[in-house]
């Protein structure tokens, strides 16, 4: 792989612009990016406001590459990499996935088979320039390519490395499915606090701002999140109250249920998607 590798996507979506703004940021050089879609107005879009080039042929698109990003959805896929295949048989680039559900084994089989591939579970926050991507790489894949890949994910927000592919099961249920658990609770407390009087766009951005600053303050802390809530808790106070409203009630029943839910569904498509 040259020093400063081609990398080409193949999809065009909203996670895809998300990686390459993050990259361009991040000091990528638009000369080194291309994209490739089936509609040519939105690849247009793109090429004005990133300066890359675009293309609507994925073969086309896939020849450039020392690094192919697959960005299409699971359904659509197969047919995908099938077209790709005789073009990444010769070339041997790095593929990287961000599609859910598809295994690795599966993804190389419709390559042709043999090649170095990184499985990638980013989320939506990552449009945002604050992703929590979980990484898997299949034994093909060098340390430089792994290096590449993490650079990539890095440049919209953290990137973290699981060492079983099975894993990014449990990296769904987590952070892929995540942002809409805390949407959730963002909802609730701002429903709680209008029912009480107060007005929806005070509750909604006390509610976020709450939200936000919690958040840093977990990730500046050397503490457990055990102990960041005792910090915030007065014995006989009003947090007290809540917190054991919420314990009383069975909420860590809950978000263990509702996160092995979602993990299981996980596993479901990887099978569904595979016998397709």
């Amino acid at each position: 792989m040259s020093k400063s590798p081609t990398i080409s996507f193949i999809g065009a979506g909203n996670m895809a612009s998300a990686i390459i703004g993050g990259m361009l940021d991040s000091g990528y050089k638009a000369a080194s990016i291309w994209a490739s879609a089936p509609d040519d107005e939105h690849l247009q879009a793109l090429r004005r406001q990133f300066g890359i080039s675009v293309t609507t042929d994925n073969r086309h698109c896939a020849e450039q590459a020392d690094i192919i990003i697959l960005a299409v959805k699971p359904q659509v896929m197969k047919a995908v990499c099938q077209t790709l295949a005789p073009v990444v048989q010769n070339t041997r680039p790095l593929i990287i996935s961000i599609a859910a559900g598809l295994e690795s084994d599966t993804l190389d089989q419709w390559l042709g088979g043999g090649l170095p591939l990184v499985r990638v579970m980013p989320n939506t926050p990552s449009l945002v320039g604050k992703g929590a991507a979980g990484l898997y790489a299949n034994s093909a894949t060098n340390n430089n390519q792994r290096g590449a890949a993490e650079a990539i994910f890095q440049s919209i927000g953290s990137a973290l490395w699981v060492d079983d592919e099975a894993q990014l099961h449990a990296v769904t249920a987590l952070s892929g499915s995540g942002p809409a658990y805390f949407f959730l609770m963002l909802e609730a407390l701002e429903t709680a606090a209008m029912g009480h009087g107060m007005a929806q766009d005070t509750a909604r951005q006390l509610a976020i701002q709450t939200m936000a600053g919690a958040a840093e303050m977990a990730r500046r802390s050397s503490h457990e999140p055990a102990q960041l809530k005792r910090n915030v808790m007065s014995p006989g106070g009003t947090t007290e109250r809540a917190i054991h409203c919420f314990e009383e009630k069975g909420l860590r029943n809950l978000v263990d249920e509702a996160y092995t839910a979602a993990l299981t569904r996980s596993q479901e498509m990887a099978r569904d998607l595979a016998a397709d």
